[in-house]
């Protein structure tokens, strides 16, 4: 709901300053005197009119921007929910939300939510959410039949399963995109799936391990020269042991001549020792060389198998650690087999995905046909009780001949253009005429007769419809006193408050004291000149009217500024049989 609504400097007004109340406030004034501006601000509040030259030109002359701010209270949960989103910002139930739009005389055009910077798109969607303006020339919120399918679903009680048959489209497109994807890539994935178990076969099956490759080198390089080998070990423990005069034998005797000497000077101990030890060291040589020999002889076929196996291992590494300098080849090969067993876990995966995609595909299918006909059930039910209330409505507003119908056009489930609204494209039809053919509504010509429509909708669509507050600019144009005092009463219907407690708010530009005299809060916009001669400007006025003004005002709309008492007679009756409790009686000046 609009409570405050601020504005300097645009085209005549300064600066006005109004508060609104919920039910019908109606603008009143002459030709001119700015009662349209009213509206023309809340469009550029609200970015449902453009920036650039075309509102530079709204600018008040001499100065250098426009501003216009609008408090509002917002209690409707969800409404309160999209805004939020729409605005990127948290908003609380009942919290004020403070709009406020700032005009250049250059152009440039600012934004600001609750002292927040806000886009151009962001604020037209969410002006879109706020208040819906209704003239004689725009088309309005009804005029979509996105729209109208919308106000229809939430006449019918379809408003959730309009939500679930949405959920599970989305669900469905995701699946089916994800399948798309992965069959795309089918081809690809087995090839990557032959690879990478041949590598992985490849190297499960030489039963590697870290530090392999060293040994097997090294292994190698013995037994390829093993005849060496045997020659050299065998002349070293020929000198250290087996030959005439041999190292450890003559070692021996110049042991037992150390000890002699340490048995005369014991000082030479330590050198007996010292002797002792490296005969047990050349002992342990001589052994040790013995078991090398034998080592040697033991296998001749191992020189091939050894060879074979460095050449698996080179194969491998070659193939798998080409890169892997500094650490051990093998362990980098294992790596490699870690990771392409990570990587065929996952092409199996996707293998078992495409099937698990394809099943899901089937039931998703299988529930968006069930939940839309539902919905589809639920609509022709709820379009078929909603003509003859519309046609109602049009013989209340002296459309007596009018007819009504909403049009439902249902897709196939599986059609391309299938979206988040469900199975149906729908319009409303309206014939305002006898011998005429139903037409959309939005292709009605007649400013006067698309006004009524739009207000009998809205009537009827009351306690479904979100929007609580409706614009209507000079929507009285062409219709006569009688259907003023109709649409009048109808209005001040329409803003009563309904079954949850909401109240609707309606702000009403007009030139129709029938319609005037409807109104909870009366607005008069009136236009003075002031300023020396020379500097002269036309300034817009306003004030709220209370009890004998309205009086004044109501009698002047009907005779002209030489009001008479049988006008003001006159206009002190419409208040009184339109709001008896607050104006009891006839009496007056």
């Amino acid at each position: 709901m609009l409570r405050e609504l601020h504005i300097s400097n645009l085209a005549i007004i300064e600066k006005v300053s109004l508060e609104f109340s919920a039910g019908l406030n109606v603008f009143t004034g002459q030709t001119g005197a700015g009662k349209s501006l009213i509206a023309g601000a809340l469009e550029l509040l609200l970015g449902l009119r453009g920036g650039g030259e075309s509102a530079a030109m709204l600018v008040r002359p001499g100065c250098d921007e426009a501003r216009v701010s609008g408090v509002f209270e917002i209690h409707h949960p969800e409404l309160l929910q999209r805004l939020a989103e729409t605005l990127d910002q948290p908003l609380s139930p009942g919290e004020p939300l403070l709009v406020t739009r700032r005009i250049s005389s250059a152009g440039r055009s600012g934004v600001s939510v609750n002292g927040a910077p806000a886009t151009m798109g962001m604020l037209r969607k969410a002006g879109e959410l706020l208040v819906d303006i209704h003239s004689q020339h725009d088309q309005q919120f009804l005029l979509s039949s996105a729209n109208q399918l919308t106000i229809l679903d939430a006449f019918a009680g379809a408003t959730d399963t309009r939500r679930r048959f949405g959920e599970i489209l989305r669900e469905l497109r995701e699946h089916q995109r994800r399948l798309r994807e992965l069959q795309t890539n089918e081809a690809r994935r087995r090839e990557m799936l032959d690879l990478y178990r041949h590598q992985a076969d490849e190297i499960d099956q030489a039963d590697l391990a870290p530090g392999q490759y060293e040994q097997a080198k090294q292994r190698y390089g013995m037994l390829k020269n093993v005849a060496q080998l045997q020659s050299l070990s065998a002349e070293v423990l020929q000198g250290l042991s087996e030959s005439d005069g041999a190292v450890l034998e003559q070692l021996g005797v110049l042991r037992q001549g150390l000890r002699e000497l340490v048995r005369m000077d014991a000082s030479l101990a330590d050198l007996s020792d010292a002797m002792h030890q490296a005969d047990e060291l050349l002992q342990d040589a001589a052994r040790g060389l013995e078991r090398y020999q034998d080592r040697l002889e033991a296998d001749p076929g191992e020189l091939e198998r050894t060879e074979a196996r460095l050449d698996v291992l080179n194969r491998l590494i070659h193939k798998y650690a080409r890169d892997a300098a500094g650490e051990d080849p093998i362990s980098a090969v294992l790596v490699h087999r870690e990771t392409i067993g990570k990587a065929l876990e996952e092409l199996d995966s996707d293998g078992q995905s495409i099937e698990t995609l394809q099943r899901r595909i089937g039931q998703r299918q299988a529930d968006l046909a069930k939940v839309g006909e539902k919905l589809s059930r639920l609509r022709r039910r709820a379009a078929g009780r909603l003509a003859p209330l519309v046609e109602e409505q049009f013989r209340e507003l002296e459309m007596p001949e009018a007819a009504f119908r909403a049009e439902l056009r249902t897709r196939a489930v599986d059609a391309p253009d299938v979206d988040a609204s469900g199975l149906e494209e729908m319009e409303f039809l309206v014939r305002t005429n006898p011998g005429q053919e139903l037409l959309p509504l939005r292709k009605i010509a007649s400013g006067g007769e698309m006004s009524r429509i739009m207000l009998a909708l809205k009537t009827i669509l009351a306690e479904q419809d979100p929007m609580d507050v409706l614009v209507f600019d000079e929507i009285d144009g062409n219709i006569g006193d009688r259907l003023g005092a109709a649409i009048g009463q109808k209005m001040r219907a329409l803003a009563r408050p309904r079954g949850d407690g909401r109240e609707k708010q309606i702000l009403c530009i007009t030139h129709l004291s029938q319609i005037a005299a409807c109104a909870e809060r009366h607005i008069q916009i009136s236009k003075e000149i002031v300023g020396p001669e020379k500097d002269r400007q036309t300034v817009a006025k306003v004030r709220v009217l209370q009890r004998e003004q309205r009086v004044d005002e109501l009698a002047e709309m009907m005779a002209g500024r030489n009001t008479t008492r049988a006008a003001r007679s006159h206009a002190r009756d419409l208040l009184r049989r339109v709001q008896p409790s607050r104006f009891p009686c006839a009496t007056g000046r």
